[in-house]
């Protein structure tokens, strides 16, 4: 196929990938939105502790280039202005600050961290400006009645942790469990989900239980501790460049316990590739959407539109970084609500929209799952499935679980 006709394939692909717009009709328009362009802004850590994520910003702003190669929303370009925070809360408030007072955005999308959007929590409902699909799982980003403008993507991480202690009970009922989470926002939402689900009678299992910060230049010497603790399972609770440096040190120290490690870590390319992935053979985690490198997907016509995308409008993207995938998912949840809008581009729309979704089937989730909101409902994702490294991928087992399972 020559390159023209594989960018036409791409294009055709974008636009029908994506349900059909409602009928037009009269035309309104809040900030950011015009007969011809939708602004939408976002910040991201292209620098700081957790820079691995800064792929996702790269990776949607090369979604929307093909979007607008054919043709936009309803002959609308999509315009995100994608800032740097450094994965600084301070910082990610003066960039949205900036976002929303003199780009006068839309909406926000995708703004990434845990820290970062509490930070901006309070302003964007105060503003009335969607703060939609936050690339983070805390619990409180679904409370509709407190924070009606705020509505998150990932799988909640309370839940999360739910379902690593609900496995650990069932299959190593003895087990003696060693923790290191983030201590934030982000690990301990985490943590207190793993202590929900093992509950009162399961809490005995917790022989140990440290944290880091994120200045922390490494974790090695809270990996020694847990070690030392006589711990035979570890649930490491960490965002890439603390994940890599746990696996790594966690091998080459001797210890091999039972490793779960946290979704937003188990990425091959960012996090288990620098780890070491002889290394990482063995550990578990918890997945809602395909992996790029497990090779049941290799010939997945959906998998292998993604990776035409990534060869022509990402290059410079790791094609085995999850964050990749991850990114190209959640610029089609937005473009699927910019889509239902119409013509009728205001903020209320939008957010109206954005807690109106019906069983979207995004072709590169987990078949069988889908995505749901409501007016009361802001949890977007509620279902995932455990997987298992084998040392060049992940390898999905048992049953796609619900987050009330």
């Amino acid at each position: 196929m020559s390159r023209t006709t594989r960018r036409q394939t791409l294009i055709a692909a974008a636009s029908l990938a994506l349900p059909a717009a409602p009928a037009l009709a009269q035309k309104k328009y809040g900030p950011g939105a015009s007969d011809k362009e939708i602004k939408l802004g976002q910040t991201m850590p292209y620098s700081g502790p957790a820079s691995a994520y800064g792929t996702i910003g790269k990776a949607h702003q090369a979604y929307f280039k093909m979007l607008n190669d054919a043709g936009g929303i309803n002959g609308r370009q999509i315009k995100l202005i994608s800032l740097d925070d450094g994965y600084s809360p301070p910082k990610t408030v003066e960039q949205v600050r900036k976002l929303v007072e003199q780009e006068e955005v839309l909406a926000m999308f995708q703004t990434l961290g845990t820290p970062s959007n509490t930070a901006i929590h309070k302003y964007m409902n105060a503003k009335k400006v969607p703060h939609l699909f936050l690339a983070t799982g805390a619990t409180k980003w679904s409370d509709p009645k407190n924070f009606p403008w705020t509505l998150g993507f990932n799988l909640s991480y309370q839940a999360e942790g739910q379902i690593y202690a609900r496995y650990l009970l069932k299959n190593k009922p003895n087990a003696k469990i060693g923790i290191l989470f983030q201590n934030d926002d982000f690990g301990k939402d985490v943590l207190k989900g793993v202590e929900d689900g093992l509950g009162a009678a399961g809490a005995k299992l917790v022989v140990a239980k440290v944290s880091y910060e994120v200045t922390d230049p490494t974790v090695d010497s809270q990996i020694l501790t847990l070690q030392a603790s006589g711990a035979d399972t570890f649930i490491n609770i960490t965002t890439p460049k603390f994940g890599a440096q746990a696996v790594r040190k966690a091998w080459d120290s001797g210890w091999k316990p039972l490793h779960i490690i946290n979704n937003v870590s188990a990425s091959v390319g960012s996090v288990l590739t620098p780890a070491g992935l002889d290394k990482s053979v063995g550990l578990l985690t918890l997945q809602y959407y395909k992996d790029p490198n497990d090779p049941q997907w290799k010939d997945d016509p959906n998998m292998l539109e993604w990776r035409a995308f990534m060869g022509r409008y990402y290059r410079d993207g790791d094609p085995k970084d999850a964050s990749n995938l991850y990114a190209y998912l959640t610029a089609q949840t937005m473009v699927h609500v910019l889509k239902a809008c119409g013509n009728d581009l205001t903020r209320e729309n939008v957010m109206k929209q954005a807690a109106s979704i019906k069983a979207l089937k995004l072709p590169l989730m987990l078949p069988g799952m889908t995505l749901n909101t409501s007016p009361t409902d802001y949890f977007l994702v509620k279902q995932g499935q455990l997987a298992k490294f084998t040392g060049t991928q992940w390898q999905g087992f048992g049953d796609v679980l619900s987050t009330g399972a």
